[in-house]
């Protein structure tokens, strides 16, 4: 028979453990942005399912549209590194079982130019859908869309071209 200070503990451990994973998740995740913000987009790469799709906001800019499949995010983590712009996992939430679970992540970024100007300046939501530990589809809501688009077109002044999406 299970007693009621059995239940109470596992209870109590269950609840601490999902608290906990937030944090696990920022601490995981913490070393690919870092290297991200290096310019070294790989390590990040890494967390993606080779069947994933991510939904970027439409618009007049390089990162428009659905990129389907891993060799797609490369490219568009290539545009991102291009670009120069740092960002910073400002917050991460969770829901659902560890093998499909759902995370809301605030990720606020900027770029600037090569004489120091701040040219662009964001804050996201991205809504990411895992399946056994990589995700597997992601939504990108941003702040300001419109940042998107003016920037795209400043980096394109600056000669910065868009690295090009993979064959279909």
């Amino acid at each position: 028979m299970i007693s009621s200070k059995s239940v109470l503990v596992g209870a109590a451990l269950a609840l601490g453990a999902r608290a906990a994973l937030p944090r696990l998740l920022l601490l995981k995740f913490a070393p690919a942005v870092a290297k991200l913000n290096a310019g070294d987009h790989t390590a990040l790469l890494d967390a993606y399912a080779d069947d994933f799709v991510l939904h970027f906001n439409e618009g007049s800019h390089r990162w428009a549209g659905d990129w389907i499949g891993k060799a797609a995010m490369d490219r568009f983590l290539q545009n991102f590194t291009a670009a120069a712009i740092k960002g910073e996992i400002r917050q991460i939430a969770t829901s659902g079982p560890l093998w499909a679970l759902t995370m809301w992540v605030r990720f606020d970024d900027h770029a600037d130019a090569p004489d120091g100007t701040r040219i662009y300046e964001n804050s996201t939501v991205l809504v990411l859908r895992t399946r056994w530990g990589k995700v597997v589809e992601q939504h990108d809501f941003y702040v300001d869309t419109e940042q998107l688009a003016r920037f795209d077109r400043k980096l394109t002044e600056l000669g910065i071209e868009p690295v090009p999406r993979p064959a279909d």
